[in-house]
């Protein structure tokens, strides 16, 4: 590569695409390592044919340009190096950066799943409220001085606090999840104690 011998804005040219590969690979392999590293025990193999694969670019972009040019193999090696390092530092805030969006995103999807749960729930709820035959046959659905449905009553409450973003467990990880199966459970208990539990289990069906 005797262009390389030369100076000014050729050589910039000619050296520029090799340092950006160089980078790239070094940054790539470092980070691919890392990554398999991290997974399932470790995975030999993949780091190995990882780091084989950085060294198959990388070694030839650096040595042939040094035959030409021993500056310009310097300074391929100082970046690949260095690209390296930053990728080797930076990764792991990667990964965790990667790991709260997949937590934020399953909670996300748990949270819909459970609003979807909550308004079946209420509209379970409604009808020994709404409806007259439900109210005569089931009273104490409607009785607060019953444990059971004093117990419903405060569950559907914390549910619905939760929901709109109030409430001790907000913020929590699957705590409005956890607080519809409360009142999921707390509401099976009220009408099994007011002998309504068939009822629901037919309109379920």
């Amino acid at each position: 590569m005797p262009s390389l011998l030369g100076s000014g804005p050729l050589w910039a040219l000619q050296i520029l695409p090799l340092a950006l590969l160089v980078m790239a690979a070094a940054a790539g392999s470092v980070y691919l390592v890392r990554k398999h590293q991290a997974s399932d025990g470790g995975l030999p193999d993949a780091v190995f044919w990882d780091g084989f694969a950085g060294l198959a670019i990388i070694a030839p972009a650096v040595l042939l340009p040094s035959l030409a040019s021993p500056p310009a193999g310097l300074l391929l090696t100082a970046l690949a190096v260095a690209a390296a390092a930053l990728s080797y530092r930076w990764t792991p805030k990667l990964f965790r950066w990667r790991e709260v969006r997949r937590t934020a995103r399953d909670a996300s999807a748990a949270d819909a799943a459970a609003a979807e749960r909550h308004r079946a729930a209420l509209a379970r709820w409604r009808r020994y409220e709404l409806d007259p035959a439900f109210c005569i046959d089931f009273p104490a659905m409607s009785d607060p001085r019953r444990p059971e449905t004093s117990a419903m009553l405060k569950a559907m409450k914390a549910a619905e606090r939760l929901r709109h973003g109030s409430g001790p467990e907000n913020g929590t990880p699957g705590g409005y999840s956890t607080a519809v199966d409360r009142l999921e459970h707390a509401l099976a208990e009220a009408e099994r104690a007011a002998g309504a539990l068939q009822f629901s289990n037919e309109g379920a069906r």
